[in-house]
């Protein structure tokens, strides 16, 4: 668990640049993104090296929000979410990859999960279908630990970017991450439907 004084949320997914640049103008939030040099040296590598890096980043800003616009999950989670694509039935092979890739990494020190997760999404259960979409920040992360997902709901960027900074002032505090192991196993036996019982449809 990470004692620094601010707060680290990674925003999952990809966010429009409107979106960042009207958070990074806020004086309480430092926006952290991926690739950015380090000690005059640029970040190479995969999503886990740069979502790690940036985490590492984070961990020493000092102002009272850090917001991250990477993940060293992101494979981890977009393999997960491929493995529920019914057209394609790629199985749980590429997730198990990831997973192993992201524990090993995890398991050397490389990264800590952040505060919190925010994430950004037009509806967690669109109307026109009444589906749940698989997503695993909203999923199997989310079961885990509710306090520690927050969301956003909204398709213009002016909303998304004042849904951002309201869901940063209304973080609510709760238990820490389980192991990174413990949140692999969950997702492993976690169904998308499942959704439908944490977001009702309307």
């Amino acid at each position: 668990m990470r004692h620094n004084s601010g707060t680290v949320v990674v925003l999952a997914g990809s966010a429009p640049a409107r979106v960042l640049a009207a958070v990074d103008r806020s004086m309480n939030v430092t926006l952290i993104r991926p690739g950015e040099p380090q000690n005059g040296e640029p970040v190479n590598g995969d999503r886990l090296a740069a979502g790690a890096d940036a985490l590492q980043r984070a961990a020493r800003v000092a102002s009272p929000y850090a917001l991250v616009s990477a993940d060293p999950l992101a494979g981890m989670a977009d393999a997960w979410r491929a493995m529920w694509d019914v057209s394609r039935q790629p199985g749980p092979g590429e997730f198990e990859r990831e997973a192993a890739t992201a524990l090993t990494a995890w398991r050397a020190g490389r990264f800590e999960l952040p505060d919190y997760y925010l994430v950004l999404t037009t509806d967690p259960v669109p109307v026109d279908t009444g589906e749940p979409q698989p997503d695993f920040y909203l999923g199997p992360l989310r079961s885990i630990r509710p306090h520690r997902v927050a969301f956003v709901a909204a398709t213009e960027p002016a909303q998304q970017a004042a849904g951002v900074l309201h869901a940063l002032g209304s973080l609510r505090h709760g238990p820490w991450w389980p192991a990174l192991a413990d949140v692999i196993e969950t997702a492993r036996g976690f169904y998308p439907a499942t959704l439908l019982s944490k977001f009702p449809a309307a």
